[in-house]
């Protein structure tokens, strides 16, 4: 499946591969446990004219947290570097088919570019249909200029989620596998407490992807139904460190109820923290 305003085709991007006013973005991340380095893979193959987009060097580093986001000005000297600036289209992708690219959509988005998609099926199904692959050095482009304007309304904190769920004004997607919201699992992050914020829901990211590829929105409308989730109501998405979230994010936009905001701290902060936790499943309703 493919949505115009999230997603575009591989056929898509192959006609416009050379268009000036488009920018390719390779925007792999991934966990430990799935042992890849992004940047290499990035510097071995790539869509030609890719440029990389790095969630770990592109962030606050004056937090202790996790690729958090940065200031704007950080974020625009960054990606103009890149040679991304006002009015390109950008088009995202990540080498699992649909993991982090969802997450530099976001950034992208709350930052203020106005034209930001992701490449259905990522880097996996261009490579099975046989399109074109750069190897070698990567080339650079001209540094250009990027405005960037924070929308801090779709930036969620700890605060922010802790006054949600108190209120029940908000409700709280957590994206992370079951086993981990239900504290039967440890975290993979060390020091963190296991389990969840007390009245979030649990809607797994992996419940949504089927061979790197969101699923059918009559699917998605589905999973987030199981979930106890209301899709009426506003959503604040939250996972281990901010990724995974996302994809639940653009899964709602997909089917026309977008979420509110991101919780960009996500459970490596509300687990390290003092602030409550529960264990078990989710109480819905």
């Amino acid at each position: 499946m493919a949505s115009n305003d999230v997603f575009v085709s591989t056929d898509w991007l192959a006609e416009r591969l050379n268009a000036p006013d488009i920018v390719v973005v390779d925007g792999s991340w991934y966990l430990p446990a799935q042992a890849r380095d992004p940047a290499a893979d990035y510097a071995e193959r790539r869509i030609p004219g890719a440029v990389r987009f790095d969630i770990d060097a592109v962030k606050d580093t004056k937090s202790d947290l996790p690729h958090m986001m940065p200031r704007p000005e950080v974020f625009a000297a960054a990606v103009g570097a890149m040679g991304i600036g006002d009015g390109m289209r950008i088009v995202v992708y990540d080498g699992l088919g649909l993991f982090s690219a969802p997450r530099v959509r976001w950034a992208f988005k709350t930052f203020g570019a106005k034209d930001v998609v992701i490449l259905d099926g990522g880097f996996p199904k261009w490579q099975e249909e046989g399109r074109p692959i750069e190897e070698g050095p990567p080339r650079a482009r001209a540094a250009r200029s990027f405005t960037a304007r924070l929308d801090h309304s779709a930036v969620a904190d700890a605060d922010d989620v802790a006054r949600a769920l108190s209120s029940a004004s908000l409700q709280v997607v957590d994206a992370r596998p079951a086993e981990r919201f239900r504290g039967e699992a440890a975290e993979p992050r060390p020091g963190l407490r296991s389990g969840h914020m007390p009245g979030s829901l649990n809607l797994p990211s992996s419940a949504l992807v089927a061979n790197g590829r969101l699923k059918s929105p009559d699917a998605i409308a589905a999973a987030f139904a199981e979930a106890g989730v209301d899709l009426d109501r506003p959503i604040i998405t939250s996972c281990g460190s901010g990724v995974s979230a996302a994809i639940l994010s653009a899964a709602l936009e997909t089917i026309g109820k977008p979420g509110r905001a991101i919780y960009d701290g996500s459970w490596t902060e509300w687990g390290a923290s003092d602030r409550p936790v529960a264990t078990g499943p989710a109480k819905k309703g």
